[in-house]
């Protein structure tokens, strides 16, 4: 017997098997939804089976709850570290809120103590010494003063000599019979004294109105009434000596002296009154001598020359 013979003997139902017949689109159908019955069947008492197989909660909880290790760390050492930590974070909260609310000074108990215990700190051991009891406290020394005039300033910065005279009676005086204040000298001045910066003559000042006299002989060169400048001056020509000398009377007041050029002048005579006219600081009677043209110093060239 060969081993196909044998092999159909040992399975005697492939002999008579024969392949299943193709089912219509009907068929098909039907059987279809014959199957879909059938398993909607059969799944509802396997639900019910499934949710009677499910055990209970509790039951789960207490299978669980033996299941858990025994050798587990216990819960109280575990939340040691975390406590500590957040009551550490509260304590710098706290103190955070406190240094920016709260000022400063109101953790000293006494500003007042606080305050006197620092300077007591910073105070320096001195020396001491023993005054007698019969001393008395010298006096602040005081600077002695003095009240001086413009005139006697302006005599003091730009004098060289002390402007005093004694009047004379010769062929020479002084344009005044007496001792005249001098309050401006021959030289260098500030300019808005009188405009110049040289003053070329001197300052007599015995009050406004007081009556000039004429110096020596002469002749009237000019009589001016300006209103600027000298204001009312006259000019006097003098031979002196063999010099040409001319003197100078300005400042004086308007319409007081009679003199017109080419009149005749004596030693003496009357020229006029002292005024504040021209560019003046006030009244005075500014007298000038001429040297051959040349202004020089009246008050020593009068010294020399005013004799008796």
């Amino acid at each position: 017997m060969s081993l196909r013979e044998r092999d159909e003997s040992a399975h005697p139902e492939k002999q008579h098997h024969t392949p299943p017949q193709p089912l219509t689109r009907r068929q098909s159908r039907e059987a279809e939804s014959s199957r879909v019955v059938v398993s909607s069947r059969s799944a509802k008492p396997s639900r019910t089976k499934a949710r009677s197989a499910r055990p209970a909660r509790s039951t789960v909880r207490r299978s669980l709850s033996s299941t858990k290790p025994a050798a587990s760390r216990p819960q109280g050492q575990q939340s040691v570290p975390r406590r500590i930590f957040s009551f550490g974070a509260l304590l710098f909260v706290a103190a955070l809120v406190v240094g920016l609310s709260v000022p400063a000074n109101a953790f000293l108990s006494d500003p007042l103590t606080a305050t006197t215990a620092v300077e007591a700190r910073s105070t320096v051991v001195g020396q001491s010494i023993e005054v007698s009891s019969d001393a008395t406290a010298a006096l602040p020394a005081r600077d002695g003063y003095e009240v001086k005039t413009y005139a006697q300033q302006l005599q003091e910065k730009y004098a060289n000599v002390s402007y005093t005279f004694s009047a004379t009676t010769g062929s020479v005086r002084w344009p005044f019979p007496y001792a005249v204040t001098i309050t401006d000298g021959f030289g260098p001045r500030p300019v808005n004294v009188s405009g110049t910066a040289f003053h070329n003559g001197v300052d007599f000042t015995p009050g406004e109105g007081t009556p000039i006299y004429a110096i020596a002989d002469g002749v009237v060169a000019t009589h001016s009434e300006d209103q600027g400048g000298l204001g009312n001056n006259v000019v006097l020509q003098h031979d002196i000596g063999g010099q040409n000398i001319e003197s100078v009377y300005a400042h004086m007041q308007y319409g007081s002296s009679p003199l017109v050029a080419g009149d005749p002048v004596r030693v003496g005579d009357f020229i006029g009154l002292v005024g504040n006219t021209g560019t003046s600081y006030g009244a005075h009677l500014h007298f000038e001598l001429h040297v051959d043209k040349v202004p020089v110093d009246p008050f020593v060239w009068l010294s020399n020359n005013a004799v008796n």
